[in-house]
């Protein structure tokens, strides 16, 4: 049995066809407002999911920091 190959897989298979059909349908459609407003939420969402992380990665930081000077005191 060789490697195989995961764009064979059925559930890939069946998600490309589904965002192929998509985006065929975003790009014939005259008004393209769906796609500025799918391109607008993904940006927010990518601000947020940056905000989010920093903010977990500083929390943590500020609990490792104060979790090594409680253990050197």
């Amino acid at each position: 049995m060789g490697p195989m190959n995961p764009w064979n897989d059925p559930a890939v298979v069946y998600l490309r066809a589904l965002l192929g059909c998509r985006i065929a349908r975003l790009r014939a459609e005259p008004d393209r407002s769906k796609g500025a407003s799918a391109i607008e939420w993904a940006i927010i969402t990518a601000i947020l999911a940056v905000i989010a992380i920093t903010i977990g990665a500083t929390i943590r930081n500020l609990i490792v920091n104060k979790a090594n000077s409680i253990r050197t005191e």
